[in-house]
């Protein structure tokens, strides 16, 4: 079974850093289209960043310049960097990617399970 497993939420203070990762597990062949959405309490889930296979990036304007999305195609592992963290980029972020399932020979879109990230003092 293919899944996106994510990693690296917490609490932090304000102005403080996180790295979420999101990697995919499972017989794959590929990954891409991958991207962090976020969606706190009583709001809907937004994008806040993509990145194409070939390095492409897009940011929510929220985010900019102060969250780097990256990813490591051999890993088949993405990550994003969130630095300089407010209060308001509490959330539960999810990791989405479109992979190329062996068992099926065709691509799925795949959402991880979400990671709780809180900035607080």
């Amino acid at each position: 079974q293919v899944q996106l497993v994510e990693t690296g939420g917490g609490l932090v203070q304000p102005g403080g850093s996180l790295r979420l990762s999101c990697a995919a597990s499972g017989s794959i062949f590929s990954i891409s289209n991958m991207g962090w959405y976020r969606q706190a309490p009583g709001k809907e889930r937004e994008l806040v960043a993509l990145i194409t296979k070939s390095g492409s990036t897009n940011y929510a304007d929220s985010v900019k310049g102060r969250f780097t999305i990256s990813g490591d195609n051999a890993k088949n592992t993405f990550y994003l960097q969130m630095n300089s963290l407010k209060p308001e980029d509490t959330a539960v972020y999810y990791c989405r990617g479109v992979v190329g399932a062996v068992a099926q020979m065709r691509y799925l879109e795949v959402w991880g399970q979400g990671t709780l990230v809180t900035v607080s003092s």
